[in-house]
């Protein structure tokens, strides 16, 4: 065995780049980032809706109009078909429903809709029931109540 017989140790990882080492590396003077320049410099980030000091476009729109998000209301949705884990009988509302995980917990109002079969007599109460719901409930010899808005 001669040392020219050697093979070096493959590396498990790629060599960091080095930056700024003279034109034979091939990243020398400006590193890689072009020329002179906010771009150019360390530690820059572009804001987002940046557009080089021209007046961005949200602020060029006009800001008006009405938005419906502060009164806007929002119900959790329930399928009939999963009605079907509560026993025979059973008196459903918001909190039953929450107990069971079939609704997040800060929901303030249910609304039934009528995907799946239901099989047993059930007793519900919800905000609002679609037409289908309604009629899917009662078929199976159930009640649906509708509660009044707060």
């Amino acid at each position: 065995m001669n040392l020219s017989d050697l093979n070096a140790i493959p590396l498990k990882r790629d060599r960091k780049k080095r930056l700024g080492r003279g034109p034979g590396s091939g990243t020398g003077k400006t590193s890689g980032r072009g020329v002179k320049g906010q771009k150019s410099r360390s530690g820059y980030s572009r804001k987002i809706g940046f557009e080089g000091g021209q007046m961005p476009l949200y602020r060029r729109l006009p800001k008006k109009g009405f938005t419906n998000a502060l009164f806007r209301v929002t119900y959790d949705i329930v399928n009939t078909g999963q009605l079907n884990v509560f026993d025979e009988g059973t008196r459903i509302d918001i909190e039953v429903l929450k107990a069971a995980g079939l609704i997040k917990k800060n929901a303030e109002r249910v609304k039934v809709l009528a995907k799946g079969a239901l099989s047993k007599n059930l007793q519900i109460e919800a905000a609002r029931f679609s037409a289908a719901a309604r009629q899917m409930i009662e078929a199976a010899g159930g009640k649906a109540q509708e509660l009044a808005e707060r």
